[in-house]
């Protein structure tokens, strides 16, 4: 009997640039909160850390990120689809000072040569202390 092994996986690039649209190195925006070396402060900034994550395929964090009772088994990412751009359009509360907030974005893709976008209210919540990701609603 021979026991499978898993295959190492080629290290992701890191961008130069934040994938969240900030004015800043990856690695000092969005790559923190990857690595587990900074806290969202903020909804918004949740947000922008797990567009990030989708847009350079770190699954372990956006599980992470998600409430333990809307979080699903997994989160791979889709290998042909490429995020580009993110926007925020609006938000509700999630500061420091609250409990729950909410961020509207619309996050633009490619996937097949063909451009697309993606419309999303999404609900942000405490959880031991941290903020998460607990739903959102999708549509135009």
């Amino acid at each position: 009997m021979s026991r499978r092994t898993r295959r190492p996986q080629p290290a992701r690039p890191t961008p130069a640039s934040c994938p969240c649209g900030l004015p800043a190195a990856y690695d000092d925006c969005c790559g923190r909160l990857h690595r587990g070396q900074a806290r969202a402060t903020t909804a918004e900034q949740l947000m922008r850390s797990r567009y990030s994550a989708f847009a350079v395929g770190d699954e372990a964090y956006l599980l992470r990120s998600w409430h333990p009772t809307t979080r699903p088994s997994g989160a791979g990412p889709d290998p042909g689809l490429r995020w580009v751009r993110l926007e925020i359009l609006g938000t509700t509360e999630g500061s420091a000072f609250h409990t729950t907030g909410t961020v509207e974005f619309r996050a633009h893709y490619t996937e097949g040569g063909r451009t697309g976008s993606l419309h999303e209210n999404s609900r942000f919540v405490r959880h031991e202390g941290d903020w998460v990701y607990l739903d959102g609603v999708t549509g135009d």
